[in-house]
């Protein structure tokens, strides 16, 4: 559903990015009878949360769940999706020094995993933790530590993070911790662990202890190319693989006047009423002319992220592990996560004798992992799955690589302050709206990425929400009726 941008009109709204923000976005206008232009670098929709085709078979970039607590994300995915949207049961476990633990904890398990003596220590961590717990919390150790034990930390935490974000864990905001897994507690896992909820009190569950979950039938993507194709039809130009170069500003009047668009071989300018943006937002700031200021830019400058691939492998077996992912806690591979899609949705496998995985990578662009070649990295991914003991690397047939950068906005300890100052020059350029992960540089999810279009369009229309509040409050972000 490509479409030309020539026939734009001044007063449309132009969205930069056609992820689930940006798309979000567009559905939401168009809900209101307004049309708009979506300017999309690629030449796919669905940002992170697209869905890759790779000879019949579907896989995502990581796994997503449709689950959320913002009654308006729940009503748009059921309303484009409807049947094709699936109830799931959630099983995840850890690889952890050659053994798999279930997550949530489980205590049985996790006693014989680690042993009497391990688990004895890590309830002595654990109270003296609560007994003498670190006075602050700015790093994500000394949030995690403080709910968990320092022992537990080291064992099930430590590594991980530091394989995701690729820094120390002691350099890393406590704010990302407290997004990720608030709510959570080594006393809240056993408890969920020993009493059975009643689905009355299920809203009282931490998002990392839910069970089940929604998931569309062929993938996340399907909910996106869904939504662009509802918009297209109703007149609003989804523009792939158009690039939007120089952000013209007027600093007078404190607004965005045009964008610079680079598709086709030819560069446009286009203009609009307001814009709405989910391009990373060092990004943003560095594309403005005339340029910001200069303690805007070095803020811009320095923000940071972590970028991402995934070695999808299809794997001669119809039955492999009922997981739908494995976070591997394991420092002697470079393997972070691994994804089962047959058991996320059995349409995501096209031959119902196979299975096809997701094999996770946290890494920087150009570094030696991101710099690998295809060929070397399904070698390596079949070199440590065998490792694991999830797969022989000799069932492996096929496989394929995508790479996603700045997958992740980093919290490392200065990006407050960076972004505090980027935020205080956006607020007065009132006809731009950000929007999305990136857009605000707030690890968000799918449902909080979609809540900040839906509030963006309604600034556009009168409102006056703060969109940087989303996603804010932690009780906000993990707890939730499960759908």
């Amino acid at each position: 559903m490509e479409a030309s941008i020539k026939n734009l009109k001044s007063d449309d709204v132009v969205i930069i990015g056609a992820g689930p923000a940006g798309l979000t976005a567009a559905y939401q206008l168009y809900k209101r009878g307004k049309k708009s232009v979506i300017l999309e670098k690629d030449n796919v929709v669905g940002g992170i949360s697209r869905t890759v085709k790779y000879k019949d078979y579907l896989f995502d970039i990581g796994g997503h769940r449709f689950f959320t607590k913002i009654d308006a994300a729940r009503e748009m995915w059921k309303e484009v999706l409807s049947d094709d949207l699936l109830h799931r049961k959630r099983l995840s476990r850890i690889y952890y020094n050659k053994k798999f633990f279930f997550y949530p904890i489980r205590p049985l398990n996790a006693l014989s995993g680690l042993g009497l003596w391990n688990s004895s220590m890590i309830i002595l961590s654990y109270i003296h933790a609560h007994l003498f717990p670190c006075k602050k919390e700015d790093t994500f150790d000394q949030w995690v530590t403080n709910r968990f034990g320092k022992r537990l930390y080291k064992t099930f935490f430590k590594t991980y993070t530091e394989k995701v974000w690729g820094m120390p864990c002691n350099e890393i905001r406590a704010e990302w911790a407290a997004q990720r897994i608030n709510g959570l507690s080594l006393l809240s896992a056993i408890r969920n662990a020993l009493v059975k909820q009643h689905q009355k009190n299920r809203k009282n569950l931490a998002k990392t202890l839910i069970d089940s979950f929604d998931y569309p039938r062929l993938g996340p993507g399907m909910m996106w190319q869904a939504v662009s194709q509802i918009v297209h039809q109703h007149g609003s130009s989804v523009c792939l693989e158009n690039e939007v170069g120089e952000i013209e500003w007027d600093g007078e009047q404190k607004r965005v006047t045009s964008v610079e668009v680079k598709g086709d071989g030819r560069t446009k300018r286009i203009y609009g009423k307001d814009f709405i943006s989910s391009m990373p937002l060092r990004e943003l700031v560095q594309k403005f002319r005339p340029p910001v200021p200069d303690d805007v830019l070095e803020a811009a400058n320095n923000l940071h992220y972590r970028d991402f691939l995934t070695v999808a492998l299809i794997v001669n077996k119809s039955e492999l592990f009922p997981d739908n992912w494995i976070y591997i806690h394991d420092p002697l591979v470079k393997l972070g996560r691994v994804q089962n899609f047959k058991n996320w949705s059995p349409h995501m496998v096209s031959d119902m004798s196979k299975s096809c995985l997701g094999l996770e990578y946290f890494c920087n662009e150009g570094d030696e992992l991101w710099n690998m070649k295809d060929e070397d990295l399904i070698e390596l991914g079949k070199r440590e799955l065998e490792v694991t003991g999830l797969v022989e690397a000799d069932d492996v047939e096929d496989g394929s690589v995508v790479r996603m950068p700045k997958a992740y906005p980093a919290y490392d300890t200065t990006y407050m302050e960076k972004l505090e100052t980027i935020r205080r020059f956006l607020k007065g350029i009132h006809n731009l709206h950000l929007v999305g992960r990136n857009g605000l540089h707030r690890y968000n999810n799918q449902d909080h990425s979609m809540f900040t279009a839906m509030l963006a369009v309604e600034n556009i229309h009168g409102a006056n929400h703060d969109l940087w509040s989303v996603n804010e409050e932690q009780e906000y972000l993990e707890a939730g009726e499960s759908s």
